[in-house]
This record gives C-alpha cells, sequence and structure tokens, in this order.
C-alpha cells in the first residue's frame, strides 16, 4: 500500500514534505550558498520568468529571496549574462553589448541582449502609445496620430504577442481595445508597466527620435508604412 502512495505521488508532483528547503543540518554559509544555486538553477531551467512564489518553494522561510538575488547578481557582475527582474519575475538575459554577436550568429538576438522582434519605427511608436494609454481602440489611436492606422499594423503587433485585445470600449458600437501583453514587457526587458520609459529612454535605446518626432519625419514614415499595407 505505501509503496502504491509512492508511486502515485511520483506520477504528480513532489512530495513537499520530503524536500528540505530549511537546510538546519548546514552552516549558514553552506544554507546561504545552497540557496543560492537551487534559485540560479530554477531561473537557468525555467523557459519563463520565475516568480517570488515559485522561487519561496525551494528555499526557507527566513530566506530572503531579494537579498538571494543580489547576491546572484553580484557573482554574475562581468558575465555576459545577468539575472534581471521582467515580466513579474526573474530571467536570465544576456547582456545588452552582446546583441549585435548573437544576432549575427542565429539572426536574432535571442536569450535577450536586444529585440528579436523586427519592428519598424512606426510600429514602436504605436505600440508606445498602446503601452501608456491601454487599454485603447484602433479609432482612438488613429485620432492620435491624425491618421488611420491599418488593421495589418495591428495585426502584425498581434501577430508577434506584443499585444491583445482588451474589453470592449463603452463608446458606440462597443469596439475592441488592445493592450500589452506579457511578452512586451518580456520584449523589452520590463519587469512591470511602471518601468516603461520616457522619451529620453527610449532615444538612448535607438527606437525612438525626439527630434524626428517634434519634426513631424516620424509621422511621415507612419504615412509610408501605411500605404506600403494598403
Amino acid at each position: 500500500m505505501a509503496e502504491a502512495t509512492r508511486a502515485k505521488r511520483g506520477k504528480g508532483r513532489p512530495d513537499d514534505g520530503l524536500f528540505d528547503r530549511e537546510l538546519d543540518h548546514l552552516s549558514p554559509e553552506a544554507r546561504w550558498r545552497e540557496w543560492m544555486h537551487r534559485v540560479e538553477a530554477t531561473i537557468f531551467a525555467a523557459s519563463e520568468p520565475v516568480t517570488r512564489e515559485t522561487l519561496a518553494r525551494i528555499v526557507g522561510k527566513s530566506c530572503s529571496i531579494d537579498l538571494l538575488i543580489d547576491d546572484i547578481r553580484e557573482e554574475l557582475r562581468g558575465r555576459p549574462y545577468d539575472l534581471v527582474a521582467v515580466a513579474g519575475g526573474w530571467k536570465h538575459l544576456t547582456r545588452p553589448v552582446y546583441a549585435d554577436a548573437i544576432r549575427n550568429a542565429f539572426g536574432t538576438a535571442v536569450g535577450g541582449g536586444g529585440r528579436a522582434v523586427d519592428l519598424a519605427q512606426p510600429e514602436v511608436l504605436v505600440l508606445m502609445c498602446i503601452g501608456y494609454f491601454q487599454p485603447i481602440t484602433r479609432t482612438e489611436l488613429s485620432s492620435f496620430f491624425g491618421k488611420e492606422i491599418s488593421r495589418d499594423l495591428i495585426g502584425h503587433l498581434r501577430g508577434a504577442g506584443l499585444i491583445a485585445s482588451g474589453p470592449r470600449s463603452p463608446t458606440p458600437g462597443a469596439p475592441y481595445t488592445y493592450v500589452t501583453t506579457k511578452e512586451f514587457l518580456l520584449e523589452f526587458g520590463l519587469d512591470t508597466l511602471r518601468d516603461l520609459p520616457d522619451f529620453e529612454a527610449l532615444e538612448d535605446a535607438g527606437l525612438l527620435s525626439k527630434e524626428k518626432l517634434l519634426a513631424g519625419d516620424i509621422m511621415q514614415a507612419l504615412s509610408e508604412d501605411e500605404e506600403e499595407h494598403a
């Protein structure tokens, strides 16, 4: 009977009672080091950002996850990758300085360090507006730019997984609104929407040019992009 119970447990989630989180038999230094290894290994093995709640399952109750992360990041200083808070969790990402090397090796900046989705500057501008003003309708976006935003442009952003349909607008016709997704946070290395950068940060990242925006050049590029999709 006991063997059948153990076999049943083995098919599902591991028995939490058999997993030693506290590690009381270790010295404080060894315990901390083991917790660091557990956290880093878990984040390294995950394909998605690992949440605080997930990490709490593998360390003791007295353990500060934030301090663990700080110590891990300190050890990664000088390495080509870092542990980054993104999309509500933590994830290993390569440092931006190596984006060109990764892009030349694989054709895309996989693993972090740069945008993997190919976006034209007008699309970045529309995406930024959705990020700041969501939920927002396509009509509202068009009014903002003084130019109709095509379904193709919206479709490209949806196809890239960067936006999704939000709640219906209370305006006549109840059109769908658009909101950003978890992929949007991952793509731009944001933990939450509160981390959205200002124009200067976007300009520094080469995503937008304040000079072109003020001169109307971006709006012209948006018009040209719309004509190509017409």
